[in-house]
């Protein structure tokens, strides 16, 4: 089973966000028996919170349901767990290359890269956008879902 783990900075709005996207995706394929989703934090900040209201409710808006998702933080062991760490912007990078001690094996990524424009995923936090930064997530994780089978990641 491939193992993806979506990180952003208080696993709040962001990677929750991707994370249950994600899963309606991989589940919408039937894929949902040879992956398997889950998110964290580089922070502490949120620990233990629940999703931020104005993102469960964006995702609600698009038939996704995020009940019981608490926000957890990414620590170095969950390197050899996962096969892929999924980044929201540059500065989540740097918090998992440091949380993770490097990544030797290639499998931290940014998610945007994943789409033709890049970039980084727009940050509602800061910005209130809540509708642009699940179209960022959603562009996203159909980019990523295609690089995975393109590149023979899935088991058969």
């Amino acid at each position: 089973m491939l193992k993806v783990m979506f990180v952003c900075y208080g696993n709040i709005c962001r990677s929750p966000t991707a994370e249950f996207v994600f899963k309606a995706l991989v589940k919408e394929k039937k894929l949902d028996d040879k992956i398997y989703v889950s998110s964290s934090a580089t922070s502490s900040e949120e620990l233990g919170n629940p999703v931020y209201p104005p993102s469960k409710e964006e995702m609600k808006r698009h038939g996704i349901d995020c009940t019981g998702k608490c926000a957890v933080k990414l620590r170095s062991s969950d390197y050899e767990q996962y096969d892929m760490f999924v980044g929201m912007d540059d500065m989540n990078i740097r918090a998992m290359m440091r949380i993770l001690n490097g990544d030797p094996d290639g499998k931290i990524h940014k998610l945007m890269d994943f789409t033709p424009e890049g970039g980084e995923v727009s940050d509602p936090w800061y910005t209130r956008r809540f509708d642009k930064a699940y179209e960022d997530i959603d562009r996203g994780c159909l980019g990523l879902l295609e690089y995975i089978k393109e590149n023979g990641l899935l088991e058969v």
